[in-house]
């Protein structure tokens, strides 16, 4: 019974006088949200946002433990890299919450207590490269500026002092699987249990923009800012067509656009919640309808614009524990007797784009439809014999129903002429007609086909002299001939050589 005994007292001293009683409770947080907005041109945007708030210098509970390091070895006051992959349309899309360039941003302020700032640097974007996984490492002083007006610190700043700022860009930095990867692992749950389970790769870079970002600044801990702490701010925001997601129609849903549906939330995580924008736009007296109906709503004024938000809260046990998983979805509804735009999205190699429109034009009026469009290379087997003369787009076709001037007369078409046959049906007020636009010539890339030429050209010579060689050495029959015994003339010769000293033949 002695040895029981001496674990407990070694427990008891271990935990010391207070034991668990008196231990100070975790001054970091998690709060995880994700927003999802209705964009004016029919897609749907969703935007993640991770923010950690770390207070301990020692003590790495939620805040990963390389970013902290990394502020202190590099006495950095702020941090802001971002990764983006396609362009954020304002003019259809509107504004977004965070903007960032296409390519990879790297922008940071040190503080003052740093000796060589560009040294500094330099260390910073080789380490970051490596986190993650992206091509930073190509940051060097022909790429690096030190802007004086354009970024302010966004956090805590005692000084402007901008010879402590050092900003850079690549544009040409592709976003890639290996970069989502790294920035997953920094969260506290990583992807296994909250809104990080949405964040799977070959839906978000399916999609028409993607660009995630890490933002470090240190922030007041309360109102009074007697205290201050460390802010993490991962964000990760995407544009989904929903289109084609949704064959041809507006709808959404969760699993639609990610594969995947909310279970719980992250247990680590102060706060987890669901942001559905459902302010109507007014446009042609569309409504929306969000399922499940949401417990609370949400108003404020962003981006100065009045907003209404279906809030969803995970850690509500009546949002979740119903049906134990959580899928989102949000409908348009209009009225049937106003007409309605009529998509259906192409299919690779299967189908073409189909895009009907039922519009009332006024009198004298000018009316544009223009369409975005991407070149793209095909395979070398889908190019026509004359690829540089271009691929032609089928031409338009317009159907109207034009007022009449005159009204028409009731006659008998089997005894009107053939001509008058040919056109479609008229009532007194308006007669039908059917106009058809220029094919339109489109100039895609294309590859130099002169080399597959030369290439198969050296390859069959190639192959034809080694197979040739080869084969002729293998079927060829070798035959061992004895050497025959010399006739009169050649023994003749022999003799006079002998009598002359010469060897015989």
């Amino acid at each position: 019974m002695a040895a029981p005994v001496r674990i407990f007292l070694l427990v008891l001293l271990l935990l010391g006088p207070g034991g668990w009683g008196r231990a100070e409770p975790p001054r970091d947080s998690l709060r995880e949200e994700l927003v999802i907005t209705p964009l004016p041109s029919g897609d749907v945007a969703a935007t993640f946002q991770f923010r950690t708030c770390w207070e301990w210098v020692s003590h790495y509970r939620l805040f990963p433990k390389a970013l902290g390091q990394l502020i202190s070895k590099y006495s950095l006051r702020e941090l802001h890299l971002s990764l983006t992959q396609g362009f954020w349309r304002t003019r259809y899309w509107g504004t977004p919450f965070l903007q960032a360039p296409s390519g990879a941003e790297l922008w940071a302020w040190f503080q003052d207590t740093v000796t060589d700032v560009d040294e500094s640097w330099k260390e910073l974007s080789n380490v970051l490269s490596g986190i993650f996984c992206a091509s930073l490492n190509f940051i060097d002083s022909t790429n690096t500026v030190t802007p004086t007006a354009s970024f302010k610190p966004l956090g805590l700043a005692n000084g402007t002092d901008h010879s402590f700022l050092r900003y850079a860009v690549l544009p040409r930095e592709v976003v890639c699987t290996e970069n989502l990867t790294p920035w997953k692992k920094l969260l506290p749950c990583s992807s296994k249990a909250g809104l990080s389970v949405l964040l799977k790769a070959d839906r978000l870079f399916h999609t028409s923009y993607h660009s995630q970002a890490v933002h470090i600044r240190p922030v007041c801990r309360n109102a009074r800012c007697t205290s201050v702490s460390w802010e993490l701010r991962q964000t990760l925001s995407v544009v989904f067509d929903a289109f084609v997601t949704g064959q041809g129609k507006k709808d959404w849903s969760l699993f639609r656009m990610f594969s995947r549906t909310l279970t719980e939330p992250c247990p680590l995580a102060s706060e987890s919640r669901v942001y559905v924008d459902v302010t109507s736009y007014g446009q042609d007296n569309e409504t929306l309808e969000v399922y499940p109906p949401p417990l609370t709503t949400y108003q404020d004024v962003i981006l100065g614009t009045r907003k209404t938000y279906a809030v969803y809260d995970l850690l509500d046990a009546a949002v979740v524990s119903n049906s134990r998983s959580l899928n989102i979805q949000l409908k348009w509804k209009r009225p049937p007797e106003n007409g309605y735009i009529h998509y259906q999205p192409a299919q690779d190699r299967m189908q073409p784009h189909l895009l009907e429109m039922l519009i009332q034009l006024p009198a004298s009026s000018i009316t544009k439809v223009s369409i975005q469009f991407e070149r793209a290379l095909l395979k070398w087997t889908e190019y026509t014999p004359d690829p540089n003369h271009g691929f032609y787009v089928s031409p338009s076709v317009l159907s109207a129903l034009v007022p009449s001037v005159v009204a028409a007369k009731p006659g008998d078409w089997e005894e009107s002429p053939l001509f008058n046959s040919l056109f479609p049906v008229s009532d007194s007020s308006s007669y039908f007609v059917r106009l058809y636009t220029e094919p339109l010539l489109v100039s895609l890339p294309t590859p130099d086909f002169s080399m597959p030429y030369n290439v198969v050209c050296l390859t069959c010579t190639v192959v034809a002299v080694c197979y040739g060689s080869f084969y002729n050495l293998l079927t060829r029959t070798f035959q061992i001939e004895e050497p025959r015994k010399g006739g009169l003339v050649k023994r003749l010769a022999n003799l006079i050589r002998r009598a002359r000293g010469v060897p015989p033949l």
